[in-house]
Order: structure tokens, then sequence, then C-alpha cells
């Protein structure tokens, strides 16, 4: 049996064929959802993303990139943050901004990683002129210690 085949009722089915090849039959159902497939599993039940099929926060991206200009001026790919600006088509501060986003303490970009920073965090509240001390950056978006919110 060659191809895909899609059931959409029945139970799951493995058939051994003479020639040593195994058929694996799950019933399973294609939604759409905004625009996307979705897996239903027969119980009901939406597949699991995979981890390469979820897009990035924003965010995410804003750390992504800080990192990734540091790392360019670090390496001396680029002189100044002038020159990398202009480079890639974007305001000084702008990327001075998402650069502060490099000097946040570890349990924050762990919590922006993971998606448990509080939901009213915004990427400016971050990287507009972050405290230097870390503690101070915890109290200014309300975490204290390892991700707990403050009381």
């Amino acid at each position: 049996m060659n191809g895909i085949r899609i059931r959409r009722t029945g139970a799951s089915d493995v058939i051994a064929a003479s020639d040593g090849r195994l058929t694996l039959s799950v019933p399973i159902q294609i939604k759409h959802r905004s625009g996307r497939k979705l897996v239903t599993l027969p119980n009901g039940e939406a597949a699991q993303p995979r981890p390469w099929d979820v897009a990035a926060t924003p965010m995410q991206l804003a750390l992504a990139r800080g990192h990734h200009w540091l790392a360019m001026l670090e390496s001396g790919e680029a002189k100044s943050i002038t020159e990398l600006a202009a480079r890639e088509k974007i305001d000084n501060s702008y990327m001075c901004r998402m650069l502060n986003l490099t000097t946040l303490a570890p349990d924050i970009i762990a919590a922006i990683l993971d998606e448990s920073l509080p939901h009213q965090v915004g990427v400016h509240d971050l990287a507009i002129s972050p405290p230097v001390l870390w503690e101070e950056q915890r109290k200014r978006i309300g975490v204290v210690g390892e991700n707990l919110p403050a009381e």
C-alpha cells in the first residue's frame, strides 16, 4: 500500500504485509483554524504542536535580535551601533533598546523564552532604560526571585 490514506472513523490498526512492510492506520480529522490545518485525534483533542511549528513571540524575537546584534558588535563584524543600524536599515534608538534586552537577569530571560512572564509586561517595559541591578529589574516588572509574582 503506497501513499497516505485519511480515515475519519474507525479504530487504529496495524496490518503486516507478506513482504515485511507494516501499514499503520490511525483515524484522524483535519480542521482548519485561522488559515492553518489542525490535526484532531480520535478522542477529539487537538494534537500538540511540534516545537518548530510554533512561531516565536514578539518578545522572543526582540531578545534574539538583541543578542544577534550584540554578537555582531563583539565579534567586530560591525564597528559601532550606528554602523550596524545603518546596515540593518533601522533606527539607532530601536537597536539600542533591543541591545538593552541583553542585560536582563537570567531568570527574566528564561521567563521570556518559556512565556511565563506576566502578560502585562511588554517589550518596551524591559527594553527602555532597564535597571542595571537584576533585583531592580525584577521589581520593575513585578516578579521576585524564581519567576514568582510579587505580592
